[in-house]
């Protein structure tokens, strides 16, 4: 990038720093590609290998799956329109935004707790079948992540609060936004892959 490019572009970019920051990100993201790729390859050899556990048609609730994937494809709406307003300098806006994004996460977080015990108290755990195993693994890693982007967002928009955009603030900002635009892509797979499949086999 020249020096004009530099101090014309999205703050984030503006230093050196920042572009390797993000760069480094993208990286890291490639590697949590190969990290879900092995989940979803486990769970695809293991299909059906429910014993005597419930298949998962039995269990799966469309309307359930439908709320948990409104929530998380909203929220990553409003973390579009979060990062939007952070190019624009609106401190207050992109909070308020990012607040309502993490809310939704929220929600997700806690549909996906109802399954997961609903599941239980109707005999599919971790040790029921392999069939469960492997969904167990692969969703709750995918619900730990969101769980962790929560955490990260919070301790970002707190540094937000107290300071505004920097060069550095902006670059947190837009990184926790490429985090969470990449959990809700994982989860469109699982939502194609693993429930819509699920319900009809």
């Amino acid at each position: 990038m020249s020096a004009h490019e530099l101090k014309s572009g999205p703050l984030e970019y503006r230093t050196q720093e920042g572009q390797m920051s993000i760069l480094g990100f993208w990286i890291f993201l490639a590697a949590e590609i190969v990290l879900f790729s092995t989940l979803f390859a486990t769970y695809a050899v293991l299909f059906g290998r429910t014993a005597d556990a419930p298949a998962p048609g039995e269990l799966f609730e469309i309307e359930t799956v439908l709320i948990m994937t409104f929530l998380l494809l909203i929220s990553s709406f409003t973390c579009g329109i979060a990062v939007h307003n952070m190019r624009k300098g609106a401190v207050k806006a992109f909070i308020t935004w990012m607040v309502i994004t993490l809310l939704l996460g929220l929600g997700f977080l806690g549909f996906e707790i109802y399954e997961f015990v609903h599941y239980a108290h109707e005999g599919a755990t971790l040790q029921s079948a392999a069939y469960w195993s492997a969904f167990f693994t692969l969703a709750g890693t995918h619900g730990l992540h969101v769980t962790l982007g929560i955490g990260w967002a919070t301790m970002i928009l707190i540094q937000v609060a107290k300071r505004g955009f920097t060069p550095m603030t902006s670059r947190k900002g837009f990184i926790i936004s490429l985090y969470w635009h990449f959990l809700d892509v994982v989860w469109i797979f699982i939502f194609t892959s693993v429930y819509l499949i699920g319900m009809v086999v």
